[in-house]
């Protein structure tokens, strides 16, 4: 895909100093090649590399799929589809940052960047387009596994051994293990996702996407309140496990439901609370 980087910006937040900016926008009339591993991902394209060779993520600048850049479909207050609003840009830009320095593998944070035009959205709101970067070790997500080679994912899954401190044969259950201890990690500090699956863990397993989170250091504002479900803490079991299935499914694993219940129950997760038959 191509995107324009004719665009004055502003930073906005920045957590270092030598970070290359990319202000840009998809554009079919652009000047420079931006990469997204699948329409999945919505919004976000692969825009360079670091010097380590971590991929560097751009968020924000308009959808990965259709002919279009934004759409507007009028259900949420000023939600647009491929837009990043600037409240939630910060959220997940400063969340990410809390759950990255708990030890969880994620997303490093690099900058927000504001872009110096206007859009007027159909309710007569104003807004500017806003970009979070940041770099992972891995741009594929879960999700993206229809758009992946095979060689594509064992590559990536080959390097799991490092993560295999049970010693697993089975790959689906070393993610098993990460998954449920972030999510213990997570919980231990009152931090809710609130968008744990598939599209936001990368072949790394590295969670991503705070922008929907809270914590008792960024709650919920009033705004908050009427836009995101609360107290969804729970339901967060329910969909890591989501994940560990199709993970297992991806990979043609067979799942051992007692050994995933059981390691659940060891991360104090213990499914049988919740048993009503």
């Amino acid at each position: 895909m191509l995107a324009s980087n004719f665009f004055g910006f502003c930073k906005v937040r920045s957590s270092g100093a030598n970070f290359t900016y990319f202000p840009c926008l998809r554009s079919v009339y652009g000047d420079m090649d931006i990469w997204c591993p699948s329409p999945l991902h919505g919004r976000s394209f692969v825009v360079g590399k670091t010097e380590n060779g971590r991929y560097i993520v751009s968020k924000g600048n308009g959808l990965s799929y259709t002919q279009h850049v934004f759409l507007n479909t009028g259900e949420f207050y000023d939600d647009t589809w491929g837009l990043l609003l600037k409240k939630d840009a910060e959220r997940d830009y400063l969340i990410g940052r809390e759950v990255e320095a708990l030890g969880i593998k994620t997303n490093h944070m690099e900058c927000i960047l504001e872009l110096a035009i206007d859009i007027t959205l159909p309710n007569g709101h104003v807004v500017k387009p806003v970009l979070l970067q940041y770099d992972v070790e891995c741009p594929y997500r879960i999700c993206d596994a229809p758009f992946m080679s095979h060689e594509q994912i064992f590559a990536e899954i080959s390097k799991w051994q490092k993560m295999n401190d049970r010693g697993y044969d089975s790959c689906h259950m070393i993610a098993a293990n990460v998954l449920i201890r972030n999510l213990r990690i997570l919980h231990d500090n009152n931090i809710l996702h609130n968008a744990i699956h598939e599209q936001n863990y990368t072949w790394a397993l590295e969670l991503l996407d705070f922008e929907l989170a809270c914590s008792p250091t960024y709650p919920y504002s009033k705004e908050d309140d009427m836009r995101h479900v609360k107290e969804l803490y729970h339901r967060e079991i329910i969909q890591t496990y989501v994940i560990i299935n199709y993970i297992a499914g991806v990979l043609r694993e067979n799942i051992n439901f007692a050994e995933v219940d059981s390691l659940f129950a060891e991360y104090n997760f213990d499914l049988k609370q919740y048993v009503v038959l």
